[in-house]
């Protein structure tokens, strides 16, 4: 959906999960499925007499994002307090970054190329996250909220946007963008439960600015975003104008219900950090990291162009995401058919990817069993359909493919005299078909088709073909008109 003069800007939130420990202490990062309230400790509570200690790993892992978005990272960066009281916050405080009032956040600048254009980058700041709070139902139905402190002090990078994106669909594209970026990085895993969380800000012409909270995955980026434009439109044409808000995305019901009355930045009471002096970062610092820099997704891109001959929708969809770039790459490195594989990869992995909900990671298949259901089908074992059948099969036990093949009895059959049984079954069964192709011998084809699909693909084709055309021969001397 796209309306006219709208203006999308995004808070990305993304946990750098190659930590492991907190931003300002020393408790695990490992939080996901653990029981609640188990890594906390006085420091990340806010205990009064503790004092925070910044992780460098995670200044590091940070700088390195900075450099992937072009961004200007700055000489010395400042920890400023954001004072809000909320329950998923112990401190009362957030100890993030500011661009104002002296502020001097982790980067300035950058941008994200998504489909043709650029997204600006306003500024990468680092910060800790807040806890996480459980609702019973919906926010406005549930009588009460559990907090877990777990999360409470992890690393989180915030990048901000400018209101580039003017639809719902270049927002999950920036999203899914900035994803593989940090993947490649090897710093935050996108496909962690609440690792990458976002908040919009929307506006339409004649309208003002909406932010959208609690958007955890980009598909609803997408369906809050839709929702909004739509409400916003919709309050414009009555003349009942779109005031400054901040509303919270239901999945449940898949619409956005008012929160609150937006903050200006007056009410956070952002101030210098007392506890944490200023962090300088050299230029030296700044170039070893650069030296360390992996592949970024745009440069596999054209190098899987290059390098495997692919062709740049095909290597734009498997870069992605990482683990897909990766697993194709094991593939060729088997099997030097990569078009092959980018075509099986794209046309079949991923729609089973898609349909589960789950990542490539999580399936039950390796590059070899991809390649030895690819090699079965190159030298006449398996036909094409046969090889599907192979391959779902694989994906849901996670055996080999020569051993399914076995168990199911589908390895293609070579056997002269029951191909010659079978072609003679599908020329009585067809009977106005075989004097059709007695006058045009392409009607044969037709006639392959149904004994393919007779024997479940299962025949030899070219075996199978040729006894096809003999028998036909054969017809055609005999035959009388």
């Amino acid at each position: 959906m796209k309306a006219s003069g709208t203006r999308i800007g995004l808070e990305v939130h993304c946990q750098l999960t190659n930590l492991k420990t907190k931003l300002f202490c020393s408790c695990s990062s490992d939080y996901r499925g653990k029981a609640p309230n188990i890594y906390i400790c006085p420091i990340c509570m806010g205990m009064p007499g503790t004092l925070p200690v910044l992780n460098k790993k995670a200044v590091e892992d940070a700088m390195m994002v900075a450099i992937a978005l072009g961004a200007k990272i700055s000489g010395e960066m400042l920890f400023f307090r954001k004072n809000y009281f909320y329950p998923d916050m112990p401190k009362n405080f957030q100890i993030s970054q500011y661009d104002k009032a002296g502020g001097v956040p982790l980067a300035l600048g950058g941008f994200v190329q998504i489909d043709g254009k650029g997204v600006r980058i306003r500024r990468i700041q680092l910060e800790e996250d807040p806890g996480k709070l459980s609702y019973e139902g919906t926010i406005e139905s549930s009588t009460h909220t559990l907090v877990d402190y777990n999360r409470a002090g992890i690393a989180l990078i915030e990048i901000v946007t400018e209101p580039d994106m003017s639809s719902p669909k270049e927002a999950r594209l920036f999203l899914e963008k900035l994803r593989s970026i940090l993947e490649h990085l090897g710093v935050s895993d996108g496909s962690l439960e609440g690792s990458m969380r976002c908040d919009a800000n929307i506006s339409l012409k004649g309208g003002k600015r909406v932010e959208v909270k609690n958007i955890s995955s980009f598909k609803e980026v997408e369906r809050a975003l839709s929702f909004e434009i739509t409400r916003q439109k919709s309050l414009i044409e009555r003349g009942l104008g779109v005031g400054q808000e901040t509303r919270h995305w239901d999945e449940v019901r898949r619409i956005t219900v008012s929160l609150r009355t937006k903050e200006e930045e007056q009410d956070y009471r952002y101030f210098p950090e007392p506890d944490l002096v200023p962090f300088v970062i050299t230029e030296e610092q700044t170039r070893d990291i650069e030296r360390r820099m992996p592949e970024l997704p745009d440069k596999r891109r054209r190098r899987f162009i290059e390098q495997y001959h692919l062709l740049p929708q095909s290597a734009e969809i498997l870069t992605r995401v990482k683990a897909i770039a990766d697993f194709f790459e094991g593939c060729a490195k088997l099997y030097n058919k990569p078009i092959d594989i980018s075509n099986w990869v794209i046309g079949e992995l991923l729609p089973h990817i898609r349909d589960k909900s789950i990542g490539i990671d999580e399936l039950r298949i390796t590059p070899k069993h991809l390649v030895d259901i690819l090699k079965l089908m190159d030298d006449g074992t398996i036909s094409r359909e046969t090889a599907r059948f192979v391959l779902q099969n694989t994906l849901s036990t996670g055996k080999m493919p020569y051993e399914v093949i076995e168990e199911r009895g589908v390895k293609r059959v070579v056997d002269r005299d029951y191909v010659k049984k079978m072609v003679e079954k599908v020329l009585e069964e067809h009977p106005r078909a075989v004097k059709d192709a007695l006058v045009d011998r392409k009607v044969a084809n037709y006639l392959m088709g149904k004994l393919m699909k007779m024997t479940e693909g299962r025949l030899d084709p070219k075996l199978a073909g040729e006894m096809i055309k003999r028998r036909l021969s054969e017809l055609s001397k005999s035959a009388t008109f």
